[in-house]
Order: structure tokens, then sequence, then C-alpha cells
């Protein structure tokens, strides 16, 4: 027996498929709506600014005046579609494949682009492709595009050519919407959740144990304090990822690691992750260390690693990036920044260092079961040698070698721990090799005090004083240093100058009255 063959003459729905093929396989288009009958599909590629939306209908038109109708209705149905994107503007591609064209005057119709007209914002550009003048509808179509539209088309289809058509448009556009979909779905948030923990942990630790804007405890669970980094307390480059300084903090870094966590993690994994949030929270503080003498922890650092990670992302899939998330990641970052840059109790050092750390950790690390050698070797290399050039400089220049900030912070440290000795050694080193301010000696001066060397802290108070002449705190000082020299005269004056400099410091006051008291009777004494 013959083989019986599918009904020929399907010509209009071959080119309707094989028009959708174009788009999706060689323009990158994907399905947004494809209507029960299977006649009427709508494609977008949001990056494509020119011609974002494509609408295919394949529909023999008999009058233009039904061809107005659909117009109209094109641009209404773009219209929501527009505010769905947010799209200030939005031009739609509208192509007919008909059989024949209308039978009355039509051309007027599709000569210049339909705006629908409540808000004047979607655009219509229509093209008529027929079976029986496809080159015309082709030459109009490529013209539109900007780019050749062009494929042979037989006399007649048979029924199983237009589904052979078919179900290789649909198969590579579901092909192509699962490949994009595994790149989301590499891992759960498991590490997300566990940082989240971890940094709250902490956090009412450090409140339990003295208050997490308590210096003291700060430094002692490993805040970044340049000076003790320099005595051999490398680890400080990793605790302070997991500390965070008051209640507005911990919440704010929280939260950023909630919303940001889960989408790094489920594209690169959740190891990788977990290398990535690392390796940006250590970059962080490891600039913060270089440009920064002031004590300082937080999960920032590690966060903005987290937008780095999303940057590579951007490089490697940037039409992917920038349909899905890139224009939301984009200004939140720059909004961050900006307030990094204008607010000055921030660290935007570690920010800046954790942003690049987590775009180098991406590079190196990769996407899972993809691999790139060069590529990653060549951001391992890159990474190796800023680390390695960061920490030679930041060992040999930065802060804490000459930097008065960190030095006192270190001595006032000292001296909460009643440590004197080495806080005196930590302030007699810097004032030898650097040119102090009245806030070293008087701080040197208190030290000498509580060593007993009235001398030496009697001539640093008088240097202040030379110095700063309205620091009452020196004045006060030197009275009692006086005193205790049985300098009643020289007493008494820097007490009232105290006292006059800061009348409300009731302890001045009274040093001055009893002075005042004590001078005649040692007067008529000698």
């Amino acid at each position: 027996m013959s083989k019986v063959v599918g009904v020929l003459n399907s010509r209009e729905d071959y080119i309707y498929w094989r028009l959708a093929y174009f788009f999706i396989s060689e323009q990158g288009y994907r399905i947004i709506q494809l209507f029960e009958n299977q006649k009427e599909l709508w494609l977008e590629k949001i990056e494509n600014k020119k011609v974002p939306i494509v609408r295919l209908l394949r529909q023999n038109l008999d009058w233009s005046s039904s061809m107005q109708r659909d117009i109209e209705f094109t641009a209404s149905n773009g219209e929501k579609i527009r505010k769905q994107l947010g799209h200030g503007e939005l031009s739609i591609l509208n192509i007919y494949i008909s059989k024949f064209p209308p039978v009355d005057v039509y051309e007027y119709r599709l000569e210049r682009p339909f705006i629908f007209p409540q808000g004047n914002k979607t655009s219509v550009s229509s093209v008529l492709v027929t079976s029986d003048q496809y080159e015309s509808g082709f030459k109009s179509l490529s013209t539109r595009l900007e780019r050749e539209v062009y494929f042979p088309i037989r006399e007649e289809y048979s029924e199983e050519d237009v589904n052979a058509q078919k179900k290789a448009t649909l198969n590579f556009a579901i092909q192509m919407a699962k490949k994009e979909k595994e790149i989301f779905t590499n891992g759960n948030p498991f590490f997300t959740y566990f940082f989240m923990i971890i940094q709250v942990a902490v956090f009412l630790l450090l409140e339990l144990q003295g208050g997490s804007t308590n210096t003291s405890t700060l430094i002692k669970f490993g805040a970044k304090f340049n000076p003790y980094i320099y005595d051999g307390e490398w680890w400080r480059f990793i605790t302070p990822i997991f500390l965070h300084i008051g209640f507005l903090h911990i919440a704010m870094n929280t939260l950023a690691l909630y919303f940001l966590g889960p989408a790094v993690e489920r594209i690169f994994g959740s190891v990788r992750f977990f290398l990535i949030y690392l390796f940006a929270g250590i970059s962080g503080v490891i600039a913060s260390f270089i440009f920064s003498p002031n004590i300082s922890a937080g999960a920032s650092g590690a966060i903005f690693g987290c937008f780095g990670a999303l940057l590579y992302f951007a490089l490697i899939y940037p039409k992917l990036f920038f349909r899905t998330m890139g224009s939301s990641v984009i200004t939140v970052l720059v909004f961050n920044l900006i307030f990094g840059f204008t607010v000055s109790i921030v660290d935007n050092a570690g920010h800046l260092g954790g942003l690049a750390g987590g775009f180098l950790a991406a590079g190196i690390l990769h996407f899972p079961k993809k691999k790139k050698p060069f590529l990653q070797l060549l951001f391992l290399l890159v990474s190796a040698a800023i680390l390695y050039g960061s920490l030679f400089y930041g060992f040999r220049h930065s802060a804490t070698g000459g930097n008065e900030s960190s030095t006192m912070m270190l001595a006032q440290e000292y001296i909460k721990q009643e440590n004197y000795e080495q806080a005196y050694d930590v302030l007699t080193t810097y004032t030898e090799s650097n040119k102090p301010s009245a806030e070293v000696y008087f701080a040197l001066s208190f030290i000498e005090i509580k060593l007993g060397d009235l001398k030496e802290a009697k001539s640093h108070l008088l240097k202040v004083i030379e110095m700063d002449p309205d620091l009452p705190e020196a004045y006060y000082n030197l009275a009692l240093i006086y005193l205790e020299e049985n300098d009643i005269s020289n007493a008494r004056e820097n007490a009232e100058k105290a006292a006059e400099i800061k009348p409300s410091q009731k302890e001045y006051s009274e040093l001055a009255d009893e002075l005042n008291r004590l001078l005649p009777s040692s007067a008529e004494g000698e």
C-alpha cells in the first residue's frame, strides 16, 4: 500500500513558523505568549531597544478595516506590556501572514506606526507577508529590522512539513528557556541563612559582653584594629566580617544579605557562594586596613562582594543579566556607593575592596559545570598579585606606622586595660619619629602621672598648653601636679584658668576655691 501524503497548500502556516524560528533561534527572542489556537505568537527581546516586542499573526485578511481593528488591539495589548515592564516607551513590530492581502485599499495603514492614543507611549509598526508575494514582505521586514530576512519558500508544503517546523521552533524555545533557568538553579540559599544566623548570634553576644558599640568589646572579639594586625593578629582580616556596630548596622546588613545572597547563591552554587562571600569580606577588610586607620567591623564588604559577583555574571551573560535583574542591581549598587562617599562614618574603602573581591572571586570560580580554564587562571593570577601587593603596601606604608589616630586608639586601649607601660611605649615611640598633636602629649602626660613621673608629665602638659591654650583638662592636671609639689600659687593659677575655660565643670571651680583658701595661710607661714 502506498503511504498517504498530508494535505498540501499549508504555505502560510510554514512561513508563520519559519519566521518564528528566525526570531527565536537567530535573533534570540523569547516567547511571552502563544495563543491557544497557535495562530498568534508574541515574542520579546527587551535588550533590543529598536524592536523589543514582535507579534506574529497567522490570519487571512479580507478587509483593511479588520486589519485596522487588529492593529488597535495590538497597541492596546502592547500598552499593558509596557506598563508591566515599566518602560517609558515601547515599539512593537506587528507581522501579518496571510494568503492574500485585503481586497480593498490597505497600504496606507502600514506606511506609518500606529500610536496608542492614551499616553502616546506605545507604537505599532505593521508588516504584511503574503504567500504569493512573500519577497516584498521580507523586504519590508528587513527594512524594519535593519538586517536581511530571507529564506527560500517552496510552492507547496504538507501538514507534516508545517508540524516539523513548528516542533523545531517550540523545541528550540523550550531548550533556550531551560538553559536560562538552569543558570538560576545551581544552589539553594543555605549559606546565606547560615551567615545571617551567625552575624545575629555574634551581635547578641557582643551586646551581652559589653555592647556592640563599645570599642574594647569590639577589639576583644576581633574587629579590624590596625595596631593589632601589625602585631601579627592576621585573623582580624576575617573576624570583622561577622561583627556589627549597633542595631542599625546589623539590621541593614542582615536585610541586604537576605535580598542579595539568595540570588548569588542560586547562580554560583552554595560552595562557590561561601568562598565568594569570605574572599570578598577579607578583601574589604584588607582595603580598610590600607586606607582607614579607624576600628571597623561588619559584613558590608562581603555584601558588596555579592554585587561584584553579579557584575561578573553580567560580564559573562550580559543579555540575561539586564533582562532579569540588571537595572535593579545597578541602581541599588550606585545608590550604596554614593551613600558611602557622602557619609563620613561609612568605611567606603571596605565597600570597594569587597566589590572588587567578589568580582575577582567569581572570576576564579566561574559557574558550576562550566569551565573557562584560561579566564579562571587569569583571574587567579590577578587576584594573587593584588592581594600580595595590597598586604605588602599595607604593612609597609599603611595606617599605623605613622598615623596618629591609630596610635592614640592603641594607647587608649592599653590605658583602659591599665597597662600603662605599654601605652607609654606606644606614645613615646610615636613622638620620636613624628610631630605629635596636643592630644598625644596630653595622653602621654596622663600616663606619666599614673606612672608617678610628675616631672615629665608637667613638661608635657606645659607643651600641651603652648599648643592648645584652650584645653581645660591640661590646666587642671597641671594644677594638681603643682599642688603635689606644694606650689600653691601656680596650682591656683592653673585651676582658675581651667574653671574660666569650662565653668560648667564643678571639680575645676571647687579646686580653684580650695586653693584660694589655702594661699593666704601659706603666705603667712612664709
